[in-house]
């Protein structure tokens, strides 16, 4: 008789069907590599989300490193009963809050290339994009940044928690502490005068 079959099965752990949530716990228990797949699951949208609210390379690498150190530190204390992307985000948006607070303003007007890479380095490449077409590309870049600057920070804020941590409406209620009727018309809002802008 197979072992499935006695109801003997050993329990396998997917890497697709680990949830984010099994993940923190495990981290929680002393597993490292727990910790390094789900930094590998959210590094890129939590660095756009920190980059597009600082618009400043430094400012987000900080904030970055901020955050994942407290996920580190508090993944004990997480509920097994939470999920993690709007407990990640409640963590980074609060540094975010504090760094504002201190002082030291994440709101710089500079626009950074979302990769980091210098564009002399980038036109070296033979595979990279032509030179007008990267051209292109930063002025929309630009652009969308420039749009996003305009934006209130609250309807910013709800809208990069929706477009770049792919949050739901419930939440980003939950990560800006306000109802799902308040978050889903900041949402509205930011769309609407975003389609105005561009």
């Amino acid at each position: 008789m197979a072992d499935g079959a006695s109801g003997i099965m050993p329990r396998m752990h997917s890497a697709a069907a680990t949830t984010d949530e099994e993940l923190i716990a495990r981290y929680a228990a002393g597993e490292v590599a727990a910790f390094e797949r789900l930094y590998g699951r959210h590094e890129g949208p939590l660095w756009r989300y920190l980059l597009r609210l600082t618009r400043d390379h430094a400012s987000a690498e900080e904030l970055m490193q901020d955050t994942w150190f407290a996920v580190a530190r508090e993944a004990a204390r997480f509920r097994e009963d939470g999920h993690f992307a709007p407990w990640l985000y409640t963590i980074a948006r609060r540094r975010v809050i504090d760094r504002h607070r201190m002082g030291r303003s994440t709101l710089s007007l500079q626009a950074a290339d979302d990769d980091g890479e210098p564009l002399e380095q980038r036109l070296a490449d033979p595979a990279a994009p032509s030179p007008q077409a990267e051209s292109e590309r930063m002025q929309q870049g630009e652009a969308i940044l420039a749009a996003l600057g305009r934006l209130p920070p609250v309807q910013r804020d709800a809208f990069l928690l929706q477009v770049e941590a792919g949050l739901a409406v419930e939440q980003i209620a939950q990560v800006t502490g306000t109802t799902f009727e308040t978050a889903k018309s900041r949402l509205r809002y930011a769309r609407e005068k975003l389609r105005v802008l561009l």
